[in-house]
């Protein structure tokens, strides 16, 4: 089963007047939709643009594990666990919560930025909170995330190419960039399938493309 969800479908949220604009695919916030809570151990997919100088002042998290893709210009990540870095578009940053962090989050260059961040469930609360930080990974290193039972798959296709969905109980995409096809389906940037039991499904590139994939356990 495949349930496309449309960028343009996007929750619109943020505070554009402090130059934070974002996008919810799932209920986020004041934006709560019972039928669209979470899917697998997704808890939310956000594209966050944040302007030179904006950013997410020191806020609190728990029993989350929070992965940030950077999609264009350069993240500023500082948490309570004493952790600065700079996090760039082909970096994968996970942050896990656990029993609690605070965390801050900012553009502090000069150029606009643009990332995608996604929570997503741990099978198991509490715990202590832990940092990690995977540059330039390649397309063939998928990215495991035990604690949620769950893997995150980088597929950067050229036009005409094709890529297996991996064949798991539950596969989140999201379209970074380009344009694929997905069964009957193409999808764009900003948009996104939600797909239970792929099987033999694949993605087709119909232009140059960056998804990401989470594979997840039942």
């Amino acid at each position: 089963m495949i349930s496309v969800r449309r960028s343009s479908d996007r929750y619109r949220g943020g505070d554009p007047a402090a130059g934070i604009e974002t996008l919810h695919a799932l209920s986020f916030g004041r934006f709560y939709d019972p039928d669209n809570v979470r899917f697998g151990a997704v808890l939310a997919c956000n594209e966050e643009r944040l302007a030179p100088g904006a950013g997410f002042d020191e806020h609190p998290h728990s029993h989350t594990e929070i992965v940030t893709w950077v999609v264009e210009g350069e993240l500023t990540h500082r948490d309570s666990a004493g952790h600065t870095t700079a996090v760039r578009p082909g970096d994968v940053q996970r942050l896990s919560s656990a029993a609690g962090v605070r965390h801050e989050e900012r553009n502090d260059g000069t150029e606009p930025l643009v990332f995608v961040q996604m929570w997503l469930a741990p099978k198991e609360p509490g715990g202590e909170p832990s940092y990690d930080l995977v540059r330039g990974i390649a397309d063939a290193t998928p990215y495991a995330l035990p604690a949620a039972g769950a893997m995150l798959h980088i597929r950067r296709l050229a036009r005409g190419e094709r890529s297996a969905v991996p064949d798991a109980a539950y596969v989140y995409a999201h379209v970074v960039h380009g344009e694929v096809a997905l069964g009957e389906d193409v999808l764009g940037p900003g948009d996104s399938a939600r797909i239970i039991a792929a099987g033999d499904l694949e993605l087709l590139a119909a232009s140059p493309a960056e998804v990401l994939l989470w594979e997840m356990s039942g």
